[in-house]
């Protein structure tokens, strides 16, 4: 079991059976068998080929949905891949177009100008399919950045709303010292008022003994 994801691992399980059988024919088959069978086996491989280069492109798609911690390895991984399957494409186009070797399958004159055709039709379509896995790259790759773009704006989003959260609670803050301040200030005033009022009373009682003593005084010294 790998880091990665369980599909993840069953491509690459089905990748190494594909990987052993091409390795077989290629190797060991192809080069030693004559005719039909030989004919037999190389299309075998192509076949082969095709589903080990489709497993392959899976494989670079599942990637991308792996976390960023689970992808050095795997990517390592991949890129071991891809460069065995260019090899694998290398070998067997040299099987199909060695001129000695068809000589060999085909025999007279006549089948090989037929069988020439033949391989020409089938590298225009392995460079057909080539063209094909190129723009398939470009499309996984624009693929990549469309989610890097997206993540990227989601980490933009979550920044604003954390900072509107942030502008939220300085506002709220601020209203509360508002209210406070406009609490202590109606409070200053009601003390000030209050002062006032005692102040007032302290004078009309000081001018309300005045007048006491002096009624007092001119009662006893004038009456």
């Amino acid at each position: 079991m790998s880091d990665g994801s369980e599909l993840f691992d069953s491509y690459e399980q089905e990748y190494s059976v594909l990987r052993e059988s091409l390795l077989k024919k290629l190797s060991s088959q192809i080069p030693t068998l004559t005719g039909e069978e030989k004919k037999s086996v190389i299309r075998a491989a192509e076949r082969e080929l095709e589903e080990a280069d489709e497993i392959v492109e899976q494989m670079e798609m599942e990637l991308y949905n792996l976390p960023q911690s689970s992808r050095t390895r795997l990517q390592a991984n991949l890129r071991t891949y891809k460069a065995e399957m260019n090899q694998f494409k290398k070998d067997l186009r040299s099987a199909v177009s060695n001129s000695g070797e068809r000589e060999e399958l085909l025999g007279d004159h006549t089948v090989l100008d037929l069988d020439s055709t033949s391989m020409d039709q089938r590298a225009r379509l392995l460079s057909g399919t080539d063209r094909l896995q190129d723009s398939s790259r470009k499309l996984q790759d624009s693929h990549r950045l469309a989610l890097e773009t997206e993540s990227l704006g989601v980490g933009i989003l979550g920044d604003l709303r954390s900072q509107r959260e942030q502008i939220q609670h300085t506002r709220d803050t601020l209203f509360e010292a508002d209210s406070s301040v406009d609490r202590a200030t109606r409070t200053l005033k009601s003390m000030a008022s209050r002062m006032m009022t005692n102040k007032l009373i302290s004078a009309a009682i000081i001018l309300l003994l005045i007048m006491i003593i002096c009624f007092i005084v001119y009662m006893k010294f004038f009456r």
